[in-house]
């Protein structure tokens, strides 16, 4: 396919234009309108937010493009719009917005705190476009926890999500720096959990007034008395990890409130790394990712 237009310049460098002419994901769409560049090449364009779709930069090489959309490849590296303060935008469209949320950061607001939040600064960012914007969260993250959350930008796309989370989510895993080695050092691990009016979630075998929550695990890494831990769950209870990781006697660092000695990294040791889902309008596949935080590795002195 031969560009639409004359090449625009930005700076030094020209942008190349490509028309849609049929279905196709943007990775094997790229791949045949850019000859001189490997798989590896297109994912740095994509990763330094070179790749636009209709003016809207995209990073995921999987997105779906279809009929007449314009694929712009930008001469240069975009500038950095999609980073603010305690969270990175991953991924975004006229549904659903993906961010890499950082320690520390709430979720959303609540009656007692409302401080700055993944909520809020998204609230503020999509209002820029169109003041009766709203955003609507999707899932939670606990304040200490980094990592992959999703957002709504309709109440309906909310609803389709949320209603339909066990079938549409088909991946959700997590990474932890937990105190100790488990032994086995991969397993899985079941109970029913509870909530005490203390706001302490704790395990119990009884079924009677718990919910039944699964939690896999798998050890990746061990060192300096500290392992890294590869979690997938199979159910998505409140604090379901850290309750979890606590029963087999491993909690995670830097969690005193489930059995945590220590705190070598100043945070909560957990980091919610990949999330693959049906997108609910589009019906994608969709996957995200957020890089295990540096300060995980650094305790194991070793890199993975």
């Amino acid at each position: 396919m031969k560009p639409t237009d004359q090449p625009r310049r930005r700076g030094q460098r020209t942008d190349q234009q490509f028309t849609v002419r049929q279905p196709a994901e943007l990775m094997t769409f790229l791949l045949e309108n850019l000859p001189g560049k490997n798989r590896s090449n297109i994912k740095s364009l994509l990763r330094n937010k070179q790749i636009l779709v209709d003016d809207r930069v995209y990073t995921q090489f999987n997105h779906g493009l279809q009929p007449d959309q314009v694929v712009t490849v930008a001469g240069n590296r975009a500038a950095e719009i999609s980073q603010y303060r305690g969270l990175t935008i991953l991924f975004e469209d006229d549904h659903l917005i993906v961010i890499n949320k950082q320690s520390g950061l709430l979720s959303m607001g609540t009656s007692k705190e409302r401080t700055r939040t993944a909520y809020s600064i998204l609230s503020d960012y999509t209002k820029r476009v169109d003041p009766d914007n709203k955003v609507f969260i999707i899932h939670r993250l606990d304040r200490e926890t980094s990592g992959v959350m999703l957002f709504a930008k309709s109440e309906r796309v909310q609803h389709l999500m949320q209603a339909s989370w066990i079938d549409t989510v088909q991946q959700r895993t997590y990474v932890a720096l937990a105190e100790g080695v488990p032994e086995p050092p991969a397993g899985v691990v079941s109970s029913y959990l509870r909530e005490s009016k203390a706001l302490i979630v704790y395990s119990s075998q009884n079924p009677e007034g718990g919910q039944f929550s699964i939690t896999n695990y798998n050890v990746i890494k061990a060192a300096n008395g500290y392992s890294l831990i590869h979690l997938e769950l199979e159910t998505g209870r409140k604090n379901q990890i850290r309750v979890h990781l606590q029963d087999i006697g491993h909690p995670i660092a830097g969690d005193a409130k489930y059995g945590a000695k220590t705190n070598p990294i100043g945070r909560l040791g957990l980091h919610a790394e990949t999330i693959v889902f049906e997108h609910p309008i589009t019906r994608e596949d969709m996957r995200f990712d957020a890089p295990v935080p540096k300060l995980f590795l650094s305790v194991l002195k070793q890199d993975i």
